[in-house]
């Protein structure tokens, strides 16, 4: 099944979302740090080996384009602008939010990480 084409697409740099509406009245507000850290891009899914994206709290989506008939290049406060978000990924990133949200902020607690960027967490071996 191929997911439903966004029919509006809004970039709101004030809260950092992204808005997605459908045709069928859907309407999803993903935030930026949300698709910073599920990024697509092989620097965060690693060729296989996942790089757990950390201290991202706070960036910022400065550009979105549309990058053929599939998908939008998201551009990143931090740099990162290499992963392409197909319709269907983002689809998938809207209807699966509170658990791959879930998820991710229990890797980051398993590791010991932090989301803010200013902070640095020390793991003492016992």
């Amino acid at each position: 099944m191929t997911a439903p084409l966004p029919t509006t697409i809004t970039l709101h740099k004030a809260s950092r979302t992204l808005e997605l509406g459908y045709a069928d009245g859907k309407q999803f507000s993903l935030a930026a740090e949300y698709l910073r850290v599920m990024s697509p891009s092989a620097e965060v899914r690693g060729h296989g080996k996942p790089v757990l994206q950390t201290g991202k709290q706070h960036v910022a989506l400065v550009g979105v384009e549309q990058a053929g008939r599939y998908a939008l290049k998201l551009t990143f406060d931090d740099g990162h602008d290499s992963g392409l978000y197909s319709w269907d990924y983002l689809y998938q990133l809207s209807t699966e939010h509170e658990q791959l949200w879930q998820a991710y902020l229990k890797q980051i607690a398993d590791a010991g990480a932090s989301r803010d960027p200013h902070t640095s967490t020390v793991r003492l071996l016992h």
